[in-house]
């Protein structure tokens, strides 16, 4: 397969370089809930900001406190070093305080021209459709006054029809790991996500086709036990293989830079953005929405039925209030079901980290038997 790992570590990546010489204006955004359709229609790239795997972050410290997410940290680092300088534009969303804190201080500090908030309901009811409805509907006001163009109902449609063909693609490849062999390794996984916020839908559109014709022809990979991850905002590419070194074969994940990617069914009429509205809303797999936890553990159920994991392993990084909770729920609740748990706190990235938590995922394989 293609050097996929390499190409998703590159921050300017090849695809920032080509959409700078055709004048594409680049859009920064960072949560899942925000509904990249919307700056496909109106011919932008939208590219998700990652935190790297940045270790230090003195200059992020300035304006947001070690106490809080080392992801968020790190993502202000790369601005405020002007790493995302590329970017014409910024999209915030109340993912949580720590991401808001970052945006803010990022827009406080290092200003792009363009800046819009998000506000993203906490709650799945009519109202907070609605409400979602109107925020999507400012959200294409502001970038057709600022940037001058004209998103149609048409365009809408045309880039909802190729992020479903996406999905596809995507869920075609991700799945592939949940036969008896599996030919591709969680690190590539995960880089192959991490890369389908980081290039225009057109071009991982194409990127996914060699995928799809690339790794059927691989060889199994051995493996001493099958692992499913969860937690915290994880790009961390390396910190996975890492832990694949060990024998473990990470064959799904719930991660927002992984399964949580994937979104259910959506009504098939209507206008585009209240479609887009429900697509997102309704699909949302993250703590941050209240009283939605028996649909999160559902999510999770599913995904360990249908990937057949020996074992979970949930990480949340330090200070990361609404994973650090919500996983030791969700170990409760998956040991009650004979499903064995490793918890881990960690420190985004860390490589000082890694010894430690390869140390407790190869206890945990021999905890399996494996």
């Amino acid at each position: 397969m293609m050097d996929l790992k390499k190409l998703a570590s590159e921050l300017p990546n090849r695809y920032v370089e080509e959409a700078r010489e055709r004048g594409t204006k680049i859009i920064g955004y960072a949560c899942l809930a925000t509904p990249r359709e919307v700056f496909d229609a109106g011919g932008f790239f939208p590219y998700r900001i990652r935190g790297m795997s940045v270790t230090r972050t003195e200059l992020a410290d300035a304006w947001l406190s070690r106490f809080n997410c080392g992801f968020c940290r790190s993502c202000l680092q790369l601005a405020l070093e002007g790493a995302y300088d590329f970017f014409d534009g910024l999209v915030e969303t109340n993912g949580c305080d720590h991401l808001r804190g970052m945006f803010e201080n990022w827009q406080y500090a290092h200003p792009r021209d363009f800046f819009h908030y998000i506000r993203v309901p906490h709650l799945t009811n009519q109202d907070s459709m609605d409400w979602f409805v109107e925020e999507l509907e400012l959200l294409k006001e502001a970038l057709e006054k600022h940037f001058e163009v004209s998103i149609t109902e048409e365009d809408l449609l045309a880039a909802m029809s190729l992020q479903g063909d996406i999905a596809d693609k995507l869920r075609r490849v991700y799945e592939s790991r949940w036969g008896d062999e599996v030919r591709v390794s969680g690190g590539e996984i995960l880089a192959l996500m991490t890369l389908e916020g980081s290039a225009p839908a057109e071009d991982f559109s194409r990127l996914l086709d060699e995928v799809l014709a690339e790794y059927p022809s691989r060889p199994p990979l051995k493996y001493r036990a099958r692992l499913m991850l969860g937690g915290s905002a994880t790009d961390e590419i390396e910190l996975v293989s890492e832990l694949e070194s060990v024998g473990g074969a990470v064959v799904a994940d719930s991660f927002c830079f992984g399964g949580r990617i994937f979104r259910g069914e959506e009504p098939l009429d209507g206008p585009p953005l209240r479609r887009l509205a429900h697509r997102y809303l309704y699909n949302l797999m993250c703590p941050r929405m209240f009283d939605d936890y028996a649909r999160r553990k559902a999510f999770i159920d599913d995904l360990i039925e249908r990937s057949r994991p020996d074992g979970v392993v949930l990480f949340h990084n330090k200070f990361c209030d609404l994973h650090g909770v919500e996983n030791v729920k969700l170990r409760m609740d998956l040991e009650k079901q004979g499903v064995p748990v490793l918890t881990l706190e960690k420190e985004y990235g860390a490589a000082a980290d890694i010894g430690r938590l390869k140390t407790r995922v190869q206890a945990f394989l021999e905890r399996l038997g494996k």
